[in-house]
């Protein structure tokens, strides 16, 4: 039996010199893989992936960690996320191919690590896709306390599925006016709370005072702050969406660099802002101590706005289904990468007619599978189960990426450097003060509850991921010494 075909998009040969840049660039001619993204769906997508249960839910627990002080966590790891984002960017201007990150560690780095990162990126955003709809079952048990959480997930993933089973151009034309949704609610959220927090009209003031009472604005110290950031910072991880997508991205050259300066502004505005609203309007302590629902319903209720809480939590629900129908549809590209390189079966590498990889695409609901099993046998710690196994694994995919980044620099060359439309500043100063951050962050997950094995856990997952590479390129090796 064969599992493994030719390479196709996403083989890479290393590049040695700027000659031979074009080698991969070639690759983005391919004719299964259609470009069919805009710009405009290129930054919801982006946008929609990364603004998820990161914000919504989880920022239930990084403002018991850190109080107000949460702020300066998602303020710091903006810096580390937009270093990374412009890194990737650079790449996907010079490489627009389907396999993104794990085609430039290939290349810059090693097959190692090209095979590590884009096995990891998959893993993850399997547990991810199974966090978000997990997510879904926990906003609808407010209105439906009785209703088991597996009926919602299995409902919720049977939809994804089939939108995702879509071309992809329909795909991002839906994912476009799912994200406006989410995005038009932070606005209105921000706008409404800041009205609230004013005292516009006939409302009296709220004022700040909630961020300086109950402890203060540090109630748990400068560690509290950097607790959160191991939270804080992976609701950023989803700016890596704009170089996944480059590979059916029309005019790759001119939408990525607009797509990407647009994305990262919004990011840090909305999730600044909205927390800093979300925590003027409750005090920080009265947040819950348990994932039961998001936070910015209960500030909204709290704040007494007839029907609010009850509209936002609808709000929330499509913001969950965003970001998993974008992981899903990045998950099963990033195993398509795969298996064009030949490290998967060569099945998850065939399309249908619409140019979906259908195989991947079921194979990519996994997390899903995983999300049901837990909602029927831990339903009270399914979020935190499957989100936590994740972390570590972003961790580990965006140090891969800045590590590229620096080689593809110093490969690249000055002169080609300064004819990009987008460039990382201060290189490699940026690319090191952030890959020390996330050492830093990464850290902080052993004294976090629920997160404390992360870093073991993902350890040992690279670990049994290495040996099969070693098999794997084994065998490859030893059936083509068979064919010559």
């Amino acid at each position: 039996m064969t599992w493994f075909g030719s390479s196709k998009q996403g083989a890479t040969t290393r590049v040695s010199s700027p000659s031979t840049l074009t080698e991969i660039r070639d690759l983005e001619s391919s004719p299964e893989l259609k470009r069919r993204l805009t710009q405009r769906q290129l930054t919801m997508m982006t946008v929609g992936g990364a603004i998820g249960v990161g914000l919504f839910l989880g920022s239930s627990l990084t403002i018991r960690l850190a109080g107000p002080g949460v702020i300066l966590s998602y303020l710091i790891s903006a810096v580390v996320a937009l270093i990374v984002a412009y890194a990737i960017a650079e790449m996907a201007v010079i490489h627009p191919v389907a396999g993104s990150f794990g085609v430039y560690a290939q290349t810059y780095l090693n097959e190692w690590s090209g095979f590590a990162v884009r096995v990891t990126y998959a893993f993850v955003q399997i547990l991810a896709i199974g966090a978000e709809v997990t997510a879904v079952a926990i906003y609808f048990s407010v209105w439906f306390p009785t209703v088991p959480q597996w009926i919602w997930v299995v409902g919720v993933s049977v939809a994804l599925v089939s939108i995702n089973a879509m071309r992809v151009g329909n795909f991002g034309e839906f994912e476009y006016w799912f994200a406006i949704i989410k995005v038009i609610t932070i606005v209105a959220f921000i706008l409404v709370g800041f009205g609230l927090i004013f005292g516009v009209g006939r409302a009296t003031a709220i004022g700040f005072s909630n961020l300086t009472t109950h402890g203060g604005f540090l109630p748990n110290g400068l560690r509290g702050v950097w607790l959160a950031m191991s939270l804080t910072l992976t609701s950023y991880m989803g700016v890596e969406i704009l170089g996944v997508t480059a590979g059916e991205a029309s005019d790759p050259e001119r939408t990525i660099p607009r797509a990407m300066r647009s994305v990262t502004l919004r990011l840090i505005l909305f999730y600044v802002l909205s927390i800093t609203v979300m925590l003027s309007m409750t005090p920080w302590n009265r947040m819950g101590s348990g994932i039961t629902g998001s936070p910015f319903v209960l500030a909204f209720a709290t704040a007494g706005i007839p029907y609010a809480a009850g509209i936002l939590n609808l709000v929330v629900i499509t913001a969950a289904l965003s970001s998993a129908n974008t992981n899903l549809y990045l998950t099963s590209r990033t195993l398509f990468s795969l298996s064009r390189d030949r490290y998967v079966p060569k099945a998850l590498g065939s399309l249908g007619r619409n140019g979906v990889p259908y195989i991947a695409l079921i194979l990519s609901t996994a997390g899903m599978a995983a999300a049901i099993l837990l909602a029927i046998f831990a339903p009270g710690r399914a979020f935190l189960l499957l989100y936590g196994i994740a972390v570590a694994g972003m961790f580990f995919v965006w140090i891969v990426i800045l590590l590229a980044h620096l080689s593809f620099r110093r490969t690249l060359g000055k002169e080609r450097i300064a004819q990009l439309q987008i460039r990382l500043s201060f290189t490699p100063y940026s690319q090191v003060i952030a890959l020390i951050a996330l050492a830093v962050i990464a850290t902080g997950t052993f004294y976090v509850e629920g997160l404390q094995y992360s870093v073991l856990n993902f350890t040992a997952f690279l670990l049994v991921i290495s040996a099969f590479y070693v098999v794997l390129r084994r065998r490859n090796r030893d059936g083509a010494d068979c064919n010559s």
